[in-house]
């Protein structure tokens, strides 16, 4: 029994929170545990967006706290790209290649499936082939073919930056608070023209979600972060208590937020949305809050066990399931959705949500043995690696 226990002793009592006793490069569960809660977030903005009631001020509100994903995504993001880059450095001709192909592919498989599926159930575009190509050109180009893929569009951009936010972290050290302050008052300046000052922003033509410099902050404190990744998770874990209690603290100063703008007049949607001043605050305690979640998980992960299974399990899976999810909701909610007809609100945002995150899931690993998988899970089939063992 003594021995057993020694076995599954914690991973991460010996060496730093990024290397092993040995010096060998430690697998980031920490960031498993933040991609896992983040993608599980998104499910909840994009159900509870589809099946809120307007006058429902509690789902509402926790819509609104609800919108850091998109900020989240982009730290960690710039994270994992730097953090992995700095460990294996490359020439940008071998890493782009690889980058493209995982997340280029899926969104053109992607756009393409949502823009078919609108046009074939269309009782007045059917059939309009040229309309079809049209729209789908649009879609690949803006990132609108459907509500979430603009994301792996801005993603798209970060990684043709790589070169560049490699530079300038490497050129700015020993001045990086300096930065992440001069990029956090970028982020609140542009956030605060979106949201108080629309006009500033009609340049753009509503597309301010599509450009990486929407999230200057995001993208800059995420590669900072990978620069000083041993610190940054040393810190996270001795200070866990504290930036946990900050973390719940900015929650309720953002729901605050949210409250006053709604009494100022504001719609309980539009109170909360994302491209907002306070939303970088929050982001920002988010990304330092589930890492601090993810840490003590990884500290105390048992490998083998069940919910390290499950962990791992959910962060391969998690593209994929971000992929096909918002076309679950679709299929559960078109037209005259059973769903809607048998669930009262607020109940059916909660069943939506389940019935998302179960058919999603299945969805993904049906894909994952295809030789369909790279294209609509931006992973490589599961069925080709068993064949390749």
């Amino acid at each position: 029994m003594t021995g057993a226990t020694t076995a599954a002793a914690p991973t991460a009592v010996a060496g730093s929170p990024t290397r092993t006793a040995e010096g060998k490069p430690r697998h980031l569960y920490e960031v498993d545990v933040l991609r896992i809660l983040t993608f599980a977030c998104v499910i909840g903005v994009h159900t509870t967006s589809h099946t809120v009631a307007d006058d429902d001020v509690p789902l509402n509100a926790l819509l609104g706290l609800l919108h850091f994903t998109r900020l989240v995504f982009f730290s960690l993001t710039a994270f994992v790209l730097v953090y992995s880059y700095d460990l294996r450095p490359r020439p940008m001709a071998q890493f782009w290649p690889k980058r493209f192909l995982l997340v280029g592919v899926p969104y053109l498989a992607w756009s393409f499936v949502y823009v078919a599926a609108s046009w074939l159930l269309s009782s007045t575009r059917r059939g309009d082939v040229p309309d079809l190509v049209r729209t789908y050109a649009e879609g690949i180009v803006t990132g609108v073919a459907w509500y979430h893929l603009y994301f792996l569009l801005v993603t798209m951009q970060v990684y043709l930056l790589l070169p560049v936010i490699v530079w300038l972290v490497r050129r700015t050290r020993g001045h990086h608070v300096a930065v992440l302050a001069v990029a956090m008052l970028v982020q609140l300046v542009v956030f605060a023209g979106y949201k108080y000052f629309p006009e500033s922003a009609a340049w753009l033509n509503g597309y301010q979600k599509q450009f990486f410099f929407s999230y200057v902050f995001f993208i800059v404190s995420g590669a900072v972060a990978a620069d000083h990744a041993d610190a940054f998770l040393r810190f996270i874990r001795v200070h866990r208590t504290g930036v946990l209690w900050g973390f719940a603290a900015v929650g309720v100063g953002t729901l605050g937020v949210w409250t006053v703008q709604v009494l100022a007049g504001q719609s309980l949607y539009a109170a909360g949305t994302p491209l907002q001043p306070v939303q970088a605050v929050w982001s920002t305690a988010v990304f330092v809050g589930f890492l601090a979640i993810g840490a003590r998980w990884a500290d105390r992960r048992r490998p083998g066990s069940l919910l390290a299974r499950v962990v791992d399990y959910g962060s391969d899976r998690s593209f994929g399931i971000f992929l096909s999810h918002p076309f679950v909701i679709w299929l559960l909610l078109y037209g005259d959705s059973w769903l809607e007809g048998h669930v009262a609100k607020p109940w059916l945002t909660l069943v939506t949500y389940v019935l998302v995150v179960v058919l999603s899931v299945l969805v993904t690993e049906a894909f994952r043995w295809t030789p369909l998988s790279v294209p609509l899970t931006g992973r490589p089939s599961l069925a080709k690696r068993r064949r390749v063992r």
